[in-house]
């Protein structure tokens, strides 16, 4: 499958990278403090901050309160209406609800919500949430039962935490950028050290060169992802529904687009100072629009076709849909075919604009 001059020169890649001692400290490092930070956090969002003031002080505004006060999504702080207003204009507070003098049983809907503009996402949530405890209010002063009961059944019987959901698009982004940086960065790096200048007289094709990398940065790389993923399902308790063999699948395959990738752009920038921004440029937008924090379907409609076929989309929903949904490699049908296609593009850009003889120059 692979050349003998191809298996020697990814072993010689991989003894340079080894004998870089401060490469070699950060990629130990970088596991450890990424998995502590969520370790530390937990990884779950944050009750939304909202003030409380009971102008009323009757019973029914009483036990509104109390209603609140269980809601988790909620951390309530109640005082009067000047001092929490001060509060939601620092932004220490994201909304502010005010309970009326005249809040009774024949006017129980008149709340004064007043929110902080910058926090307008989450309006409709905490409208939602009021909303229900109104109803319910409603129901325990009429003594009613709702027509209507919804129980919910749960077909894959577990709980999914926040976290569950985030560590697969994590350990996409972080493929994509140590890709990036062992290929598209070393080979200015070889470029600069003279070691390109010396490939060049050789028998090496561009090809040779290349899949001698990928294979070297790929069996770096899987070492530094294997580390992130124990200590996550270690430490942080992650739930990973699919085979092992699968989600490394698409690391393997994830690892070859993004070199690829990182080769293209290396070639492009002939200096240290250029492969940075031009990295940035290729990285910055896919963790914008790739869904590793927010589904894709909340972008706006134009942009959702765009945006599910970046590489980094196809790669974070993959792993996504065997970690947390327990597909196989071979039954996510519709990234699979992105990841094929994004193998041969890659591979064809990074072989098509590898000059030697600017390289060498």
């Amino acid at each position: 499958m692979f050349t003998k001059s191809q298996l020697h020169l990814a072993k010689t890649f991989i003894k340079i990278y080894y004998r870089d001692r401060q490469s070699l400290a950060f990629s130990l490092m970088f596991p450890l403090i990424f998995t502590g930070i969520f370790l530390f956090s937990g990884g779950e969002p944050d009750p939304t901050d909202i003030g409380l003031v009971n102008q009323s002080q009757n019973e029914l505004s009483i036990r509104f309160v109390e209603l609140v006060k269980e809601k988790d999504i909620f951390a309530v702080t109640e005082g009067s209406e000047a001092d929490l207003r001060e509060q939601l204009i620092k932004g220490d507070l994201t909304a502010l609800i005010i309970i009326p003098i005249d809040f009774n049983q024949s006017n129980t809907g008149r709340l004064r919500l007043l929110l902080d503009a910058s926090q307008v996402r989450q309006v409709d949530a905490i409208r939602d949430s009021l909303d229900s405890l109104l109803l319910s209010i409603e129901r325990e002063l009429r003594d009613t039962q709702p027509l209507f009961k919804l129980e919910l059944e749960d077909v894959k019987a577990r709980p999914q935490r926040y976290i569950d959901f985030l560590l697969p698009g994590i350990l996409a982004y972080m493929l994509m950028n140590l890709c990036i940086a062992g290929s598209g960065y070393n080979l200015v790096e070889y470029r600069r050290r003279g070691i390109l200048k010396r490939l060049f007289v050789t028998p090496i094709k561009p090809k040779d060169f290349i899949i001698s990398i990928v294979l070297a940065r790929m069996f770096i790389v899987i070492i530094q992802l294997s580390v992130i993923l124990a200590l996550a399902i270690g430490l942080l308790k992650i739930n990973v529904l699919g085979g092992l063999y699968s989600l490394f699948g698409v690391i393997v395959l994830g690892a070859f687009i993004f070199l690829c990738i990182g080769f293209f752009l290396g070639s492009l920038a002939k200096t240290q100072e250029a492969i940075r921004p031009i990295a940035l440029l290729f990285t910055l937008p896919q963790l914008i629009l790739s869904g590793i924090f927010f589904p894709i379907s909340s972008l706006p409609m134009l942009i959702q076709p765009l945006a599910q076929a970046l590489p980094l989309s196809v790669i974070a929903s993959s792993m996504r849909a065997i970690a947390n949904d327990g597909a196989s490699l071979f039954a996510i049908h519709f990234n699979l075919i992105g990841i094929v296609a994004w193998m041969f593009v890659s591979f064809f850009i990074a072989t098509k604009f590898f000059d030697w003889q600017k390289v060498a120059s």
